[in-house]
């Protein structure tokens, strides 16, 4: 039996020069009710039918390179409106017979339904990863001379893309369950710790694939190490419209 690993090498080796498909999944036909239940019963006032299931769905191949998945949908003024996956294993995708397949429920960030149009899903590999754990630096409520909000930083081509010298925008975020690294647009791409209740955040770029991060609560300073952080390939998956 071919494990997940060998199978994506499959994959890989099939695809290399595929071109990424993003359609949305056919609406099923519902079927009719019974003759003798075709006419409602009468009440005061009819129940509002709910929304229709608006089920996209994204196929794209994957790059070839072990890690993880983020994966975002932008609108057509190419603002971030859904994190569809984060930090998500390859080995949670449905495997097609040319490409891995996701599913977009036409929804954004918030819950709500977003209007009907086209959008653009595209994403991150990441390799796996850590953050080292500095610890509290000496001086407590200190952040270093320089610290910015991103940083620039060249990534490792992508083979099935023409894009020989990609470079993206890193900044540092967070949230209520921590600190993230994430694209300039907002992308979340690799954890960097689960503090709460962080009060500010910046990071150095040091020699080559090296960042450090400075993240503050009210206890103090923490620093964190981030090394090759080159190890990651975009990916397109394309257009897709929603209906």
């Amino acid at each position: 039996m071919v494990n997940h690993a060998g199978r994506m090498a499959i994959l890989w080796a099939l695809l290399a020069a595929a071109i990424v498909v993003a359609q949305e999944s056919p609406t099923p036909t519902p079927s009719l009710p019974p003759e003798e239940s075709a006419t409602p019963l009468s009440s005061p006032a009819q129940t509002p039918s709910p929304s229709p299931v608006r089920n996209v769905r994204i196929s794209f191949v994957p790059p070839p390179m072990e890690g993880t998945i983020s994966l975002g949908i932008y609108n057509k003024e190419g603002k971030l409106v859904r994190v569809l996956h984060r930090e998500t294993p390859l080995s949670a995708f449905s495997v097609g017979p040319d490409a891995l397949i996701t599913w977009w429920d036409g929804k954004g960030d918030d819950g709500q339904d977003l209007s009907n149009g086209k959008y653009h899903a595209r994403g991150y590999l990441v390799a796996v990863t850590k953050a080292q754990d500095l610890g509290t630096t000496a001086s407590a409520r200190a952040m270093p001379e320089g610290a910015t909000a991103t940083v620039k930083q060249r990534l490792v081509p992508n083979p099935l893309q023409n894009d020989k010298s990609p470079i993206v925008e890193i900044g540092v975020g967070f949230d209520t369950a921590g600190s993230y690294l994430k694209t300039g647009d907002g992308l979340p791409l690799l954890t960097v710790s689960n503090t709460a209740n962080l009060l500010r955040a910046a990071m150095v770029k040091k020699r080559g694939n090296i960042v450090e991060i400075w993240q503050e609560d009210e206890t103090g300073v923490r620093q964190f190490r981030i090394s090759n952080l080159d190890q990651m390939m975009a990916f397109d998956c394309g257009e897709v419209e929603l209906k």
